[in-house]
């Protein structure tokens, strides 16, 4: 194929520069792209992206947002055979493709899904009101607001569909624009499905922009509300975190290093049990996947030591049936690193590797390609060591080689496989594969701290485990130490990432109306309509209705003990509280809020649709026969939801401050209830 120059898109329009750096096919050698950033301003570029892009996603809800990250989901997965050709380029299978392609745009729905965490509004209210006051008219609360700045991504080559996706998805829930560079070696594969993205026309002008060459530079221009990710080595990572503009700017840097991650055999598990295959097609899985090209690949592999021959055979067996080759050609189970640079690096990897330990499985030099040629395409075969002392040699807790590379390391007790997960320093995630779970206990306790992922596996969970290697969206992604002590994803986190936290302080009235959620001890507007009565548009946060009130008696707490047959002493034997809390008989909680709801419901039918659910119910005070309680119901939050089809009921949900008191007016009872409630306007 002819040599292609590929495009940035910066400051809304598509730039080429005349020439470049090469890029080639991982299969052939084939030089298939150039790639420059030569014309672009980065200065520019981030004042376009704060200047155009930040205010038309600040004008959006987080639900807007949200709907729109799944429009994109649905738009990129209608072309996905097209970037599966593209990613064959890249030296992927169609299995590794599959996790970079379909797994990035599975982070688009995933965050999509976020958004219902959040309300139908432009800032997120965090947390608890603080009472700053003895009579509760001084308050404080938290909101979270956008950064209204820019996030660069600085990516890596691994995955250049997934890499970009997981961290725009989050960005742009939040309502911050980027600019995504990819790396350069596999940026042809991020260019495609980015110029799918702006074909589009989902995402308001001035979201994304694309650098596919070097943007050597571009922190220089960084501001106070920006965020800088990296996704790479260690190395590079360190040399941008301490960027003059990050430090002097105090600007949030993310790091997400490669480590050396590991996967511990348990010291329960025997050869020939469902656990012990689990870990042979769990290791066999990380060392090919990629090529082992992933930072969360598994580098180390922990077995007791009396199991170490076994281990070392059943993964020859496993890895010798891996077929290497040209993914285009049937049966290939793993393809060439992403480029000749690559494979001569993890080669000289390899090399100062075998300096202190021996390898046991594979070869540098003799080893079959199906379908392409051995010296034009970066292919290497899987290296597997053996290491019969880690305290002592310990290269392999330092040196990473990043491709199909592995040691196995023996280990005497749960206390030294703990010790030897430790010894690499921080990592993104390890494993155990055990069939105890007090074992499995004992290792993640003692593991934890060095790592950002642990996965426990064994047959309960195995056949619908996504995997060691999998990280998902709706948990947290990095890890300490060598690792970066980073933290991406992790669901709702993810996006608290991307927003800013401010303390506010005033009456309860004051943040009420700020934060458009009911804040206790904040003015009540007793509504003359029954709020039942009134559809979701005509509700206003602080609509409070004033129920009539009812006197408890001991017939209403021995009915109730008949209907629920909840017939706890205290409710039903006055001659054995001594020693309680309780005076006497005390009426059930259930039955307090069940007579507020008596109290405080329209029977007829009207627009509310059915009682939701029921959140953060507390009985504050005993409820005894001869007291008087009654309710005020206010409205504290409605919540938009958007339809399912052009069929479903234009509705909304409703969160209701339920306060019971009693006659001294001192709540006894307070929750708040959810209740769904019919749109007047149906279009």
């Amino acid at each position: 194929m002819p040599v292609t120059q590929l495009k940035n898109y910066a400051e809304g329009k598509w730039v080429a520069a005349k020439s470049g750096d090469t890029l080639h096919n991982a299969v052939t050698g084939e030089a298939i792209y150039t790639a420059s950033s030569e014309g672009l301003d980065f200065g520019a570029m981030m004042d376009y992206a704060r200047r155009v892009g930040g205010p038309a996603l600040r004008k959006l809800t987080f639900h807007q947002r949200g709907r729109m990250l799944k429009a994109l989901a649905f738009h990129l997965m209608e072309k996905k055979e097209y970037f599966y050709q593209i990613s064959a380029m890249t030296g992927a299978t169609r299995a590794d493709s599959w996790v970079d392609i379909e797994g990035g745009i599975g982070n688009l729905f995933a965050n999509a899904s976020l958004r219902r965490q959040f309300p139908d509004e432009r800032f997120y209210v965090d947390g608890d009101a603080a009472k700053l006051s003895k009579n509760g008219t001084f308050i404080g609360h938290h909101i979270m607001v956008p950064r209204e700045g820019v996030a660069i991504h600085i990516n890596a080559f691994n995955f250049p569909v997934w890499g970009m996706l997981e961290k725009i998805a989050v960005n742009l829930l939040a309502g911050v624009p980027a600019i995504v560079k990819p790396a350069t070696l596999t940026s042809f594969l991020t260019e495609v499905v980015f110029e799918e993205i702006i074909k589009s026309n989902i995402l308001p002008e001035g979201s994304l922009q694309l650098i596919c060459g070097s943007a050597r530079g571009i922190l220089d221009h960084i501001q106070t509300e920006d965020v800088v990710t990296f996704t790479g080595s260690a190395s590079t990572g360190q040399q941008l975190k301490s960027h003059p503009r990050i430090v002097s700017e105090a600007v949030p840097f993310n790091l997400e290093a490669d480590s050396l991650n590991c996967c511990v055999l348990g010291p329960d598990v025997k050869t020939g049990s469902a656990e012990f295959d689990i870990f042979i097609k769990e290791v066999v899985r990380e060392i090919t996947t990629k090529a082992g090209q992933k930072c969360t690949a598994v580098r180390r592999i922990m077995v007791p030591a009396n199991m170490v021959e076994d281990v070392q055979i059943a993964l020859g067996k496993r890895l010798q049936s891996s077929t290497i080759g040209n993914p285009a050609t049937e049966g290939v189970r793993m393809g060439p690193l992403a480029g000749i640079s690559q494979r001569n690096e993890v080669r000289e990897k390899v090399q100062e590797l075998a300096k202190s330990q021996s390898i046991v499985i594979g070869d540098l030099e003799k080893f079959e390609v199906v379908g392409a040629d051995k010296e034009k395409g970066a292919f290497m075969s899987p290296i597997v060591f053996f290491n019969s002392d880690p305290f002592k040699n310990t290269d392999c807790h330092n040196i990473e080689a990043f491709g199909p590379v592995s040691t196995i390391m023996p280990y005497n007790s749960i206390d030294d496989a703990i010790e030897l997960a430790r010894m690499g320093k921080g990592s993104l995630v390890c494993s155990i594969i055990t069939a105890d779970d007090d074992v499995a206990k004992e290792f993640v306790l003692g593991a934890a701290t060095m790592h950002g992922r642990i996965l426990v596996l064994n047959a309960d969970c195995a056949k619908e485990s996504t995997g060691h290697g999998s990280p998902m969206p709706l948990l947290v992604h990095g890890g300490p130490g060598r690792a970066g002590g980073g933290e991406e994803m992790g669901g709702k986190r993810g996006v608290l990432h991307y927003l800013h936290r401010v303390a506010i302080q005033g009456s309860p009235t004051t943040i009420s109306r700020i934060t458009n959620v009911y804040q206790q001890g904040g003015k009540q507007n007793e509504t003359v309509v029954h709020p039942f009565r009134q559809y979701f548009e005509d509700l206003k946060v602080g609509d409070t209705l004033i129920t009539a009130k009812h006197t408890v008696s001991e017939t209403d707490i021995t009915n109730f003990a008949n209907v629920s047959g909840d017939n706890f002493y205290a409710h039903m034997d006055a001659t054995s509280l001594e020693g309680t809390i309780f005076t006497g008989r005390v009426a059930h909680g259930y039955f307090v809020l069940s007579k507020a709801a008596g109290l405080f419901v329209d029977a007829k039918k009207g627009p509310v649709l059915l009682n939701y659910g029921i959140d953060e119910a507390r009985f504050t005070k005993p409820v005894y026969p001869g007291m008087t309680i009654g309710v005020k119901l206010t409205v504290k939050e409605r919540v938009d939801q958007e339809k399912r089809d052009a069929e479903d009921i234009a509705k909304g949900i409703v969160k209701w401050l339920v306060d019971v008191y009693d006659e001294t007016g001192e709540t006894v009872a307070i929750a708040t209830i959810l209740t769904m409630v019919k749109k007047k306007n149906q279009d």
